[in-house]
């Protein structure tokens, strides 16, 4: 029997299991999942699932955090950027996603919001996805609060704003997952272009 606690190659145990967790969720989906199907996935045994996590919406929820975790760990910023050049950085980001070395962005955004649809039933689970949304709007906001300040930005509603651009993210995902309308996130980044950002600048 495999050692609770061993790794493969230098990658550690929790990452292993949760890229498993995620193979086996495209595979089977959320309603059909079972820890064996995780197992099937990794060359972990499976007692090393069990070992550490208290069983399926256990582990599930580790995963949520996990996939939310690799997005807001992926956004970069040179601390230097102008807000213009930083608040398109970050739409961008949230639309089009940073770029994996096994499956795509929209690969990882199909199991999440797979997850984001079963939320409207789970609180806890709900909680992780408020705050993760939460923190997205936030960063807008942040954004949009400090072009104001240093005059990059007309004086607008920065939390309102940030709000627009956020559900506006939201819903050109969500148009790309559910519906196959590949173009939805190009379309939504030319109308925030058209309707919303050119209006929040102040002209040169």
């Amino acid at each position: 029997m495999s050692d609770p606690g061993e790794n493969v190659t230098s990658r550690s145990t929790r990452e292993v299991i949760m890229e498993a967790t995620f193979r086996a969720l495209s595979k089977h989906g959320y309603t059909d999942l079972s820890m064996r199907h995780i197992g099937e996935e990794m060359e972990l045994t499976r007692q090393v699932i069990h070992y550490h996590f208290d069983g399926k919406y256990d582990l599930i929820s580790s995963f949520l955090e996990y996939v939310i975790e690799q997005y807001e760990g992926s956004v970069e910023v040179d601390p230097n950027a102008d807000p213009r050049t930083e608040l398109e950085a970050r739409i961008d980001q949230c639309l089009f996603g940073p770029e994996f070395d096994e499956f795509t962005h929209w690969d990882r955004m199909k199991v999440y919001h797979e997850l984001y649809t079963q939320a409207q039933n789970d609180d806890q689970h709900r909680e992780i996805f408020t705050e993760h949304y939460e923190r997205i709007r936030g960063s807008l906001v942040d954004v949009i609060e400090d072009g104001i300040e240093q005059g990059a930005f007309r004086d607008v509603d920065a939390e309102r704003m940030g709000q627009l651009l956020t559900d506006v993210i939201h819903a050109a995902r969500g148009r790309r997952i559910s519906l196959g309308h590949e173009d939805a996130p190009e379309e939504a980044r030319r109308a925030v272009d058209e309707f919303v950002l050119d209006s929040l600048y102040v002209d040169d």
